[in-house]
């Protein structure tokens, strides 16, 4: 049977920018085994199916698969599904000129609302609100073992309020402070000694950042391995910008307020990318996280898909 596909670069206003993701609009008829052999053949970081939905709240049902493995939550994919059918008129967009609206998508973590900014009646911006607020884990692994599993000395790791630890909005990672951008530049990622050493801990995704960004403007940069995933490194990871906005909130002071950073990643990899993260706070506790960027539309096509049955 013929499904019509789009694919987009999200986190990004240029195209080959960004972290590519494909999305299946109509995906009705489709069993699981089906979407993960479609997600494997595109081998992109994540691949999207989009069904009716199935409750009063949510506007459509998504399921996210990577090339090995469906996920509960995912940021790129889910910025991008919405900045996608707001795009091609599966949603309809209200009539003024610029305008706001909130969607809710049904995932396995639970439902997630996202706001798409609309200029000149097009969409220029998706932001997800987190379904689940941080959980953390404060058992991580050494800096040492961090160190032989990203080829880096025990120089480059800070450890102060910046110290390593995992964190999860839905979908857990372990964030990794180093000093500067040269070192994580320098990051050559040794599979093996991941396997031996991180892979089957609760945060085998490691999320390793600085606060030595190259444009003016941004606040982080950072670059993300998830072999667990199919993923060697991703250029534009929501869900660990989210889980990272619980990271950062906690160490800082401010108690009552509105917190926002901007990340650059995928600079490494030729595919740079910008994620705008907010975080509400209310008496010292994080109430709301948000993670949004822009997205731009690649191409579109048809794929065949055999029957299982």
């Amino acid at each position: 049977m013929n499904y019509k596909f789009y694919t987009i670069d999200v986190f990004t206003d240029q195209i080959f920018g960004g972290n590519p993701l494909a999305v299946f609009p109509n995906a009705q008829g489709l069993k699981p085994q089906q979407m993960q052999k479609v997600a494997a053949e595109l081998n992109l970081s994540e691949t999207v199916f989009v069904l009716p939905a199935e409750t009063t709240e949510g506007t459509r049902k998504i399921r996210i698969f990577t090339p090995k493995v469906e996920l509960p939550f995912a940021g790129h994919p889910t910025v991008g599904t919405a900045y996608l059918l707001s795009t091609i008129g599966e949603i309809s967009l209200p009539q003024k000129s610029e305008a706001e609206m909130t969607i809710t998508f049904e995932e396995e973590v639970g439902l997630v609302p996202v706001n798409i900014k609309i200029e000149n009646k097009k969409t220029v911006y998706t932001e997800l609100k987190a379904a689940q607020l941080p959980e953390f884990n404060n058992d991580p692994p050494s800096i040492e073992t961090l160190a032989v599993i990203l080829t880096l000395e025990i120089s480059d790791f800070r450890d102060d309020q910046y110290s390593i630890q995992g964190v999860s909005c839905g979908l857990p990672f372990l964030f990794v402070p180093l000093h500067n951008r040269a070192a994580l530049r320098r990051i050559k990622f040794n599979h093996d000694r991941w396997q031996q050493l991180l892979a089957n801990t609760w945060t085998p995704s490691i999320y390793v950042f600085c606060c030595d960004p190259e444009l003016e403007g941004s606040n982080m940069r950072s670059r993300m391995f998830a072999p667990s995933l199919g993923i060697m490194e991703d250029p534009a990871t929501g869900s660990a910008a989210t889980a990272f906005g619980g990271y950062l909130a906690i160490r800082h002071p401010l108690t009552d307020g509105t917190l926002s950073w901007r990340i650059e990643q995928g600079f490494e990899m030729g595919r740079p990318s910008i994620l705008e993260v907010v975080v509400e706070k209310q008496q010292g506790n994080i109430k709301e996280i948000r993670v949004g960027g822009a997205s731009v539309l690649v191409s579109e096509g048809i794929m065949t898909i055999p029957l299982i049955k």
